[in-house]
């Protein structure tokens, strides 16, 4: 393990929190909220000083590290972010313990949504703005993991490659450093639009930020207590799901729109997730009178957001939970399974019943019908990845069970956690209180929170390398 490598690049993830705690120092000071101000200049001198020192252990040291070095930093740069991101919440006159506060972080930084606050419309709203804040700063580090370590291809268990994921030549630092701000750019360009029609629609200016900031990063967390009390014309409804549908589809679908690249070509994953999206809007549409409601809810179950406009009352949360476990595109901050290994398992399942009625049949190993073939490595992956999932399922369930919650929510509460989606109205989990969690399940949460993120296989990697030493 590259010590030095690890805390360079690590240095690197400290210092834009320092420019978030920064920023929430100058809003407190231009609208008089001083109660907790203090708490942002601790977040950003402790930030600014972890992040030099770690620059200055690392900055002689070799630049390329190895894949598993590099997972070992994604882990390192949740705990510690996340470290740093609970400090105002942990300093405010809210009372939460240190493990409530990092909780929150976590949950903030993996953009889960579960929160240990109630009555949120009541919080000093730069809280609010640092909830909303993490989130979307947890959003970017993903995209970058993503785009730029995930993308191995020698470990390529993300399966990046089987849909568009720009330029994945990132054999020079310059290279490197001009794809984190392409990166930068779009994903603000994205929060932006979002903000803008939000805007435009008539959500005020201050919910219209932090949802902006929830929305571009597939978040939980919101400026209110509940999403009615932000989202209530029709007009804001398609505000709304057409920001869900930014986050949902390939992060780089904007970025080829501008760039008059043809679509159909580079996005054939977005059209099936696209129609398995109106696949599952009509199976319950016609027997619900929720209009665009329902809408809303498949599209945000998709997305693995969760956040909600109907009733509490609903009987479809078994139908909106197994929607989360497909997640969006490969290439977007949606967790889940994902459609794409889905695919894989279907496609491959069927081939083999054909090949035994019909040997002689060919077989088309093509993905989405693209120029992209199914590989016998993405197939192992894909059985590996479903089952690692279902594992980490019957690891956490058997957890919260101990916890008093019940099977049934101990159970969705999992496949929540597992998929990084808020405990919303559409699942009947609005009134769990994680504050009152004993400390075993708020560690679980925390642990398979992140794991939801980089997955379980992540975790077998690296122990592999430990114990192996190979």
């Amino acid at each position: 393990m590259n010590l030095k490598s690890i805390s360079f690049y690590l240095s690197l993830f400290c210092f834009p929190i320092s420019l978030l705690a920064f920023i929430n120092i100058l809003y407190s000071s231009y609208f008089d909220y001083f109660l907790s101000i203090e708490s942002y200049f601790i977040t950003l001198f402790l930030s600014l000083i972890f992040g030099l020192g770690l620059y200055f252990l690392g900055k002689n040291a070799e630049r390329k590290i190895s894949f598993i070095d590099q997972l070992i930093t994604i882990i390192l740069v949740y705990l510690l972010v996340g470290f740093f991101i609970s400090i105002p919440f942990y300093l405010s006159n809210l009372q939460v313990t240190f493990l409530g506060a990092y909780f929150e972080s976590i949950s903030g930084l993996t953009g889960t949504g579960f929160s240990t606050f109630k009555n949120i419309k009541y919080l000093d709203p730069t809280l609010i703005l640092w909830r909303s804040s993490s989130q979307w700063i947890g959003g970017l580090f993903f995209l970058i993991f993503l785009v730029l370590i995930f993308s191995n291809k020698s470990f390529n268990y993300k399966m990046t490659n089987l849909t568009y994921s720009g330029d994945s030549n990132f054999k020079s630092e310059e290279n490197i450093k001009n794809n984190i701000f392409k990166i930068f750019i779009l994903y603000s360009l994205i929060g932006f639009i979002i903000l803008t029609f939000l805007k435009i629609s008539g959500v005020r200016l201050f919910n219209s930020f932090n949802l902006a900031m929830t929305l571009s990063s597939n978040g939980g967390f919101l400026p209110s207590d509940n999403l009615k009390e932000i989202i209530s014309t029709n007009f804001q409804k398609i505000v709304l799901i057409f920001s869900l549908l930014l986050s949902l589809l390939n992060f780089f679908l904007l970025y080829n729109i501008f760039n008059k690249k043809v679509l159909l070509k580079y996005h054939k994953e977005d059209l099936y997730l696209l129609g398995f999206l109106i696949i599952f809007v009509l199976l319950i549409y016609f027997n619900n009178f929720e209009g665009l409601n329902i809408i809303i809810s498949v599209v945000s179950s998709l997305s693995n957001s969760g956040v909600t406009l109907i009733n509490t009352d609903n009987n479809l949360s078994l139908y909106f939970l197994l929607i989360t476990l497909i997640g969006g595109s490969i290439i977007s901050n949606s967790s889940g399974i994902k459609l794409g290994r889905f695919y894989i398992l279907l496609k491959i399942t069927s081939a083999e019943i054909i090949r035994l009625i019909s040997p002689n049949s060919v077989i088309n190993k093509t993905i989405f019908n693209s120029d992209n073939k199914i590989t016998n490595e993405n197939i192992q992956i894909s059985f590996l990845i479903f089952i690692s999932f279902f594992l980490s399922l019957f690891i956490l369930s058997s957890f919260l069970v101990l916890d008093n919650l019940g099977f049934e929510s101990s159970f969705k509460l999992s496949i929540l956690t597992l998929t990084n989606t808020v405990n919303s109205e559409m699942f009947n989990l609005q009134n769990l209180n994680f504050s009152t969690l004993l400390t075993s399940s708020k560690i679980s949460l925390i642990i398979f929170m992140i794991i939801g993120k980089i997955e379980l296989i992540s975790i077998f990697l690296i122990f592999k390398k430990i114990i192996f030493k190979d």
